[in-house]
């Protein structure tokens, strides 16, 4: 019995009824097993490596363009998911490994200048552009493994990035409904953290259900709303979080969208964005040539592909060598 045999038959074990174990999971591709690394633990290191994931660390999460070092981007956001998901798995004994790797790709797909991005692109395409199946479609398509298209991953995971939305299905694993979860805990609890350190509220701004509920300080707030997705789940016997605490997050959630999210006195800052990404579009329709690479022979597709992975600074770069001011 080799490594990952042991590491296998440890889930078995250990790990909850309800829990997906490594050994059960599939792939598009057949492949022969590694000696000590289980699936998910593949597919974890294939998204890590991955290019999507480094242009992470490059793209806005709120705030655009922030001055301070010390406001979250997608790559900071991903890697508190997924310590939150971590950390719930492990409660629950549910399979971290296939948690960690749903979280670490939920959000490859995102595009430069936040969700004003997808705005422009759904108006580019005429339908609307989800960053979660575009998510998919970097791991299915756009990344390659040597001269392969497609990093080739478990369905298991690719069920997790697809569906960690709430707009979307309820997705099959208890994993990846633990990765739902710590997605929406992390960015309200440090999209408040950044909107106070931006000076666009203060704590005694808060709707009172969230001091009163959630708590007053960033660690009270993710200990609570953590702390009620394992109690629900533990005494419903599936992935939930309690009444009043969803509550909570649901009025904070719908707090933050009026007063940060779409807040007016950014509006000028948001308008320029837009109008960044529009004249960039326009450029490689007319430019299509000039798309460094890409997976589809359809030219809208290839452009939408090209514009939606760019980071802020690198789409920055691009309009102003389009407009000739580099």
């Amino acid at each position: 019995m080799d490594i990952r045999q042991e590491i296998e038959e440890r889930e078995k074990a250990y790990l909850s009824p309800s829990a997906t174990l490594s050994s059960r999971s599939t792939r598009a591709v057949t492949e022969e097993p590694h000696p000590f690394r289980t699936a998910f633990q593949r597919d974890r290191d294939r998204i890590l490596h991955c290019k999507a994931f480094r242009r992470l660390a490059h793209k806005t999460q709120v705030f655009l363009a922030p001055e301070g070092d010390h406001y979250r981007v997608r790559l900071t956001h991903t890697l508190e998911v997924t310590q939150i998901a971590r950390t719930l798995a492990r409660a629950l004994r549910l399979n971290e490994d296939l948690a960690e790797a749903i979280c670490l790709g939920h959000d490859l797909g995102h595009t430069p200048f936040g969700h004003l991005g997808e705005e422009v692109l759904s108006e580019f395409m005429g339908k609307q552009f989800r960053h979660n199946e575009q998510s998919l479609r970097i791991v299915d398509l756009l990344e390659m493994r040597g001269s392969r298209p497609g990093l080739n991953l478990t369905n298991e995971v690719r069920d997790g990035i697809l569906n960690h939305t709430w707009s979307m299905p309820m997705p099959k694993s208890e994993e990846a409904k633990i990765a739902r979860f710590a997605d929406r805990i992390a960015y309200i609890s440090h999209d408040i953290d950044d909107a106070i350190r931006a000076g666009v509220l203060t704590s005694e701004e808060l709707p009172e259900i969230t001091r009163r509920v959630l708590g007053k300080t960033p660690s009270d707030r993710i200990d609570t709303m953590a702390g009620s997705v394992v109690a629900h789940s533990i005494s419903e016997g599936e992935v939930g979080m309690e009444d009043d605490v969803l509550e909570a997050l649901n009025e904070t959630r719908a707090f933050m969208f009026e007063s940060v999210y779409q807040r007016p006195e950014v509006r000028a800052e948001q308008l320029r964005a837009v109008a960044l990404l529009e004249a960039v579009l326009a450029h490689y329709v007319d430019h299509p040539d000039q798309i460094e690479e890409g997976g589809e022979d359809d030219d809208q597709a290839r452009v939408v592909d090209y514009v939606a992975g760019m980071t802020d600074r690198f789409a920055l770069r691009q309009y102003q060598r389009i407009i000739g001011t580099s």
